[in-house]
């Protein structure tokens, strides 16, 4: 099984090269639009998109030969993404343009990249740190993708893949529970307090407000100094969020591989648009808004698939309010779970994890696993699903 890994390496264009790279994205993105407003809503086949209007991408836009190919497929895999959601695809903006073999290329001797754009072939000079470089070199990737990000600059996403080693062979299951108050708790008793990162999120959030407020009756150089500071700041949380989800990911892997078990998360997969339909105060909503969960179960996964970790997201349906020790309901409050039953009280989320635990350790016929029997799927990257109760 292969393992794709996208790194992320800054551009350097010349003065000329910049609007050129602009116009390119401006036309892919036209070219998105104009396909996805001509050809029938309900056709996700890329062939027959591109059938229907592969020559007016081309002679319209001055799109070449694969840049229409891959501007057929880009319509064809949001319609399907969007169909599945149950949503209509969105109007495409000129911030990204996919690339293939024929029209990309890495050159490791100078280090830079070698781009088709409009009605011609540019080299571009790369800006990359160690860990780019350490992944980059001796390799020949074929795919990347353009972009502009919201800090202006360009950026070249690269796609290199890896085969994964073979599956570590387990004996049991690592349970992980994600929440607000407590990040991440492991059926182990290992915590991540989530305070650091919801304090971090309110000091953003009112420096936003207050910025905001002056942009709103400043003159216009305070209005101008405010928008270089909003710039300034854009993205500091982002990353201080990776960061964090990087370690505790990295931590979860590493204990899962010296113990050699399988580490079962929950799939939290819409929990955004349920926790929205609940009445909620402006500040509650923005923190819910912001949780970065989905971010935290892919660090998870792909660590995983590289240190031959296997991984299974489970339902986590009353996880948290069922007792682990007789799998009768209990009573939750806040933090601390008892049972009625049998008398066993303590933490809520370890409790919830050491049910996600054994529902793992049953999804993949382990010992310790419940009585219930399912069966297994993968996803689109390869992590093993559970199906819903």
């Amino acid at each position: 099984m292969k393992q794709t890994l996208t790194l992320v390496c800054k551009l350097k264009p010349t003065p000329e090269q910049a609007p050129q790279i602009e116009a390119m994205l401006q036309a892919f993105a036209d070219g998105c639009n104009f396909a996805n407003e001509s050809v029938n809503p309900k056709v996700t086949n890329k062939v027959t998109i591109q059938a229907q209007t592969y020559g007016q991408l081309r002679s319209r836009f001055g799109l070449s030969a694969n840049q229409a190919v891959r501007v057929c497929a880009r319509v064809a895999a949001n319609r399907k993404t969007a169909k599945l959601k149950g949503k209509s695809v969105k109007t495409f903006k000129p911030t990204s343009a996919d690339y293939d073999a024929r029209i990309f290329a890495f050159r490791e001797k100078d280090w830079s990249v070698s781009l088709t754009l409009l009605g011609h072939r540019e080299q571009i000079e790369l800006d990359v740190g160690k860990y780019q470089s350490g992944k980059l070199k001796g390799r020949k990737p074929t795919s990347a993708t353009l972009c502009k990000h919201r800090d202006g600059q360009f950026y070249i996403h690269i796609q290199v893949s890896d085969e994964t080693p073979q599956p570590i062979k387990s004996n049991h299951v690592i349970g992980v529970d994600f929440g607000r108050r407590d990040i991440a708790v492991t059926s182990d008793g290992k915590k991540w307090d989530g305070k650091p990162i919801e304090k971090v999120r309110d000091k953003f959030s009112k420096t936003r407000a207050l910025l905001l407020a002056k942009v709103s009756k400043g003159t216009r150089t305070t209005r101008r100094r405010v928008r270089k500071i909003l710039k300034r700041l854009s993205g500091r949380e982002r990353c201080y969020q990776a960061w964090l989800n990087h370690n505790i990911s990295k931590r979860i892997i590493e204990t899962a591989k010296s113990q050699s078990a399988m580490v079962a998360i929950e799939n939290l997969t819409g929990i955004r648009d349920r926790t929205n339909q609940q009445p909620r105060n402006k500040t509650e909503r923005r923190r819910s808004n912001s949780w970065a969960f989905y971010q935290l179960r892919t660090f998870v996964e792909y660590k995983g698939l590289k240190e031959g970790i296997g991984v299974v997201a489970v339902n986590p349906a009353y996880t948290s309010r069922t007792c682990h020790v007789c799998n009768h309901l209990g009573l939750r409050s806040e933090k601390r779970f008892k049972c009625g039953n049998c008398g066993w009280h303590g933490d809520a989320d370890v409790n919830g994890a050491i049910n996600i635990s054994k529902l793992g350790a049953a999804f993949v016929s382990l010992p310790g696993g419940s009585n219930l029997s399912f069966s297994l799927n993968r996803d689109d990257s390869g992590l093993l699903k559970a199906p819903p109760f």
